[in-house]
């Protein structure tokens, strides 16, 4: 997830490496003195003497100590800030999760509903079906006998036409 903002320059700054470390301007030493700062008695100078010009361990350590303790300082601050950022990331897309999850419960509750209205109207229909059947059956078995009184009345239609033609044949003779 991308980090936007205050978080995004915090990481930026995180990643850049530290800037080289300057020794202190010593204006008392070049013989620059303005009158604004202080008569401050030189810094130590590592001397040369026998050990090949070594330093000792207190002088190497010493200066060193506050800017490692302020970098030091300094990425934890900006890992905290980092963790913080992408920690409320993941709360925000758990929250969203959530959301969705409440408003497809909601759908499916709705869709739940629904169907029982369904189910319900179906039985009803079919209830209504149920009594109207015995009514239903009585138009059929009219159907069937309107059906075999009409081929009966073809039947006699066709009958008196021949009988007619007999009687007919008959009167001319």
């Amino acid at each position: 997830m991308a980090a936007t903002g205050e978080e995004a320059a915090a990481m930026e700054s995180i990643s850049r490496a530290p800037a080289p470390l300057t020794e202190p301007d010593h204006r008392i030493d070049a013989g620059i003195n303005d009158g604004t700062e202080s008569q401050a008695p030189a810094p130590k100078r590592p001397s040369n003497n026998n050990d090949g010009g070594v330093e000792t361990a207190e002088e190497a350590t010493e200066p060193a100590e506050p800017d490692i303790n302020e970098l030091c300082r300094d990425m934890f601050d900006k890992m905290s800030v980092f963790l913080h950022g992408e920690l409320t990331a993941t709360c925000e897309d758990y929250k969203l999760l959530e959301n969705m999850n409440k408003l497809t419960s909601l759908k499916y509750m709705e869709m739940k509903d629904i169907s029982i209205n369904i189910s319900r109207n179906l039985q009803d229909l079919n209830q209504k079906y149920a009594s109207l059947q015995p009514y239903l059956d009585q138009i059929n078995q009219i159907e069937e006998q309107v059906t075999a009184l009409e081929q009966a009345a073809y039947k006699l239609d066709t009958y008196s036409k021949k009988l007619e033609a007999k009687f007919k044949k008959l009167e001319k003779r």
